[in-house]
């Protein structure tokens, strides 16, 4: 079975023939850590998780190595910084804010479903290797000095454009955001810069003495070729980053190695947008993925960004990932009828990668039709329903080799309250999918936040090794627990400010034997019970 994609450098759909079977490269351009990453963020992280994912199996997962960069060198990250900690040095706070940053991007991507990549690269190691290919292009006549700068000399490559095949008037008005008196050609575009005072800066290359800092189009030249090569099979990214970053990509990499094209292949996702406008804080529909992230399990944000072609535009609409919900409820239904059941089919696919049936494959190697392969899920999933053991076993691989049903909390997807002993007690339905939410998104806050609501109206919860949330009512004792436990914080907050430490040490040793831990940051104290 040929694995067909679609290269956006020739705008054809071509059968995939990698340089060498025994090492399939990909490269995507990952986030730049200077805020938590919006939903938008989320489709090419997706896209390429299931691509990366087809290309192990139909390669060997020891064969197929994916690098996704992180972007920790830039104008953006510098002004955050500056922003949220004016106090400190401007690298300290630099460092602050794209550790903070990073670490979310990474929590939230891994509650999406999405596999870690083989190698993510971080800009800042890698100074190194960008002085080391802006050098050769200085050498060899494709960049030049001035004042300090070093720029790319557009008409030195009679091939530029060709990815994005933009008229020369449109190219020349993209690269307006960075008119400079010295440059040679306004297409012209920065490998390298001064660095201001006070930013990040590295002793020049090409004998430059003012230290400074490099180009965001370098860094991804620079960081392929650490991992992958002068020339490798694929590179992705979203559809915005075709011109002017992807263009100038080739660029580089094509002068510096003599190579054709960088890449063999060039695939970008499409925009996406919310409830039919394109999303911007000004319009108040900007989404992070953290935010959704505590409204809907990641697997209900997945399972829809799977139903559009990954070429095609996407419309985020909030009735949409209802009905998603409710659709993940009923797949989990069939699979936990009974708990003997549950654990032999979670266990039986564990064990080993899942192996996907041929249909979802062969909709998968048309150019990741997701469209058709979750035709063929819900397909399969009638069969599993009305089957046995082995059409439900493999309606789940199925399932799991998209990313979804990956683990065995299938339980975070029912809907519903259960408990035990809890008549006339109030109804806590909400509070127990924010619970189950907070599970399956490994998110303690959210779930501190559930377990407090869930106090204030006499309620606690137990959740077993599925994901199973059964409510149970707290004694007298313990009803109002939460509010107890906010109300020590606020006394033991207030003796510190009075410098009674006694009385502070006595109220945080009495939390602690309530099972409470207590962490206290520069945003205050916040706390969670020790499991």
């Amino acid at each position: 079975m040929d694995l067909k994609l679609y290269d956006t450098l020739t705008r054809e759909k071509r059968v995939f023939t990698p340089l060498d079977p025994n090492n399939v490269r990909m490269y995507v351009c990952g986030p730049t850590v200077y805020d938590f990453a919006h939903i938008g963020n989320a489709r090419p992280v997706i896209v390429f998780d299931v691509l990366f994912r087809l290309l192990r199996h139909l390669y060997g997962a020891d064969r197929v190595t994916y690098v996704r960069n992180i972007t920790d060198v830039d104008d953006k990250i510098n002004a955050r910084a500056a922003q949220d900690f004016p106090g400190l040095p401007l690298n300290e706070a630099i460092r602050k804010v794209t550790e903070t940053t990073d670490r979310q991007f990474h929590e939230d991507v891994a509650a999406l479903g999405c596999l870690p990549p083989t190698v993510e690269p971080r800009a800042t190691e890698h100074i190194e290797e960008m002085k080391t290919l802006i050098e050769r292009l200085v050498a060899s006549g494709n960049a030049y000095i001035a004042e300090d700068n070093v720029l790319f000399s557009v008409p030195s490559d009679p091939d530029y454009g060709q990815l994005s095949k933009r008229p020369l008037d449109e190219m020349i008005a993209g690269a307006r955001v960075e008119v400079a008196p010295y440059k040679r050609d306004p297409r012209d575009f920065v490998l390298w810069k001064p660095s201001k005072p006070g930013e990040p800066a590295w002793p020049s290359p090409a004998g430059i003495k003012t230290p400074g800092r490099p180009g965001w189009h370098i860094e991804c030249s620079a960081m392929s070729w650490k991992y992958l090569g002068e020339m490798f099979d694929i590179h992705g990214g979203g559809i915005d980053l075709v011109f002017p970053h992807h263009e100038d990509e080739i660029a580089q990499s094509r002068c510096v190695f003599h190579t054709p094209a960088m890449a063999n292949y060039w695939m970008h996702n499409g925009f996406l947008q919310v409830e039919g406008e394109k999303m911007a804080k000004s319009l108040g529909n900007f989404v992070t993925i953290h935010e959704l992230l505590k409204d809907w399990p990641g697997e209900d944000v997945r399972l829809q960004m799977l139903m559009t072609h990954y070429r095609q535009p996407i419309d985020w609409i909030v009735s949409k990932t209802k009905d998603i919900e409710h659709e993940l409820w009923t797949w989990v239904t069939t699979l936990v009828q009974t708990d003997a059941e549950t654990h032999g089919y979670s266990r039986a696919v564990r064990k080993e990668p899942p192996s996907p049936s041929a249909a979802l494959l062969e909709a998968l190697c048309d150019d990741l039709n997701t469209p058709e392969a979750l035709a063929v899920l819900r397909a399969n999933y009638k069969s599993a329903r009305d089957g046995g053991f082995k059409e439900k076993n493999q309606f789940l691989m199925d399932c799991q080799f998209l990313g979804l049903l990956r683990h065995n909390k299938l339980w975070v997807h029912m809907q519903g309250v259960s408990g035990r002993n809890t008549r006339g007690l109030p109804i806590a339905y909400e509070e127990a999918r924010k619970l189950r939410i907070s599970i399956a998104n490994n998110l303690p806050e959210l779930r501190r936040e559930a377990e407090l609501s869930l106090a204030a109206k006499g309620l606690g919860a137990e959740v077993d090794a599925d994901g199973n949330v059964t409510l149970i009512p707290l004694t007298e004792a313990t009803k109002n627990i939460g509010a107890r436990i906010e109300k020590l914080i606020a006394d033991r907050n207030a003796a510190r400010k009075a410098k009674n430490f006694n009385e502070s040490d006595r109220i945080r040793d009495e939390l602690a034997k309530m099972g409470v831990v207590l962490k206290d940051t520069k945003d205050g104290t916040t706390w969670e019970i020790a499991r």
